[in-house]
C-alpha cells in the first residue's frame, strides 16, 4: 500500500536499434531513441537540440566517447559519457572513463573507473556570447 509510491519510469520510444549479434565499426549518430544490444567501436552521439535517448543494454558494449542527453546505461562503455541531461547506471553497468552528468542515478553494483563530474544545466547557464564582449575588444587583440 504504502510502498507502491513510486511511479513507474517513462520509456522512450526507440527509434533505432543495433541488435545483440551485430557490430559497427565508427561514429553512430542519432536522433530520438537508440537501443544497444551490440557492440559500436565509435562514438555514439545525438543530434543537437533534440531531447534522445541512449539505452545500453546489459550485453551492449561501446568503445568511444558517448555524447547524449540522457543515457540509461547496463552494459560497458569504455571511453566517457557526456549527458547534459540525466544519466542512469543501472546494476550491470562498467563505465571505463569519467562520466560527466547534470542529474546522475546510479544502481548499487554499478561502475565507475574514473571520475563523476558534475556540470551546469545549459539551459539554466547560459554562456557569454561574442556581443557581451566589451565594445572596441577583438580576438585579435589578445594574441
Amino acid at each position: 500500500m504504502w510502498g507502491n509510491t513510486k511511479k513507474p519510469k517513462q520509456t522512450a520510444q526507440i527509434d533505432s536499434l543495433i541488435g545483440q549479434n551485430s557490430e559497427i565499426h565508427g561514429d553512430v549518430i542519432f536522433s530520438g531513441g537508440l537501443h544497444v544490444d551490440g557492440k559500436v567501436k565509435g562514438s555514439v552521439i545525438a543530434v543537437e537540440g533534440d531531447d534522445s535517448v541512449l539505452t545500453l543494454s546489459e550485453r551492449g558494449v561501446i568503445e568511444g566517447e558517448v555524447k547524449v542527453p540522457n543515457v540509461v546505461v547496463n552494459g560497458t562503455v569504455i571511453g566517457d559519457v557526456h549527458a547534459l541531461a540525466h544519466v542512469e547506471l543501472a546494476a550491470q553497468a562498467r563505465v571505463h572513463g569519467n562520466v560527466y552528468y547534470s542529474l546522475i542515478e546510479m544502481a548499487m553494483g554499478a561502475e565507475v573507473n574514473g571520475n563523476l563530474v558534475h556540470t551546469a544545466d545549459k539551459s539554466v547557464v547560459s554562456m557569454p556570447t561574442k556581443s557581451a564582449a566589451p565594445k572596441g575588444s577583438t580576438e585579435a587583440e589578445t594574441a
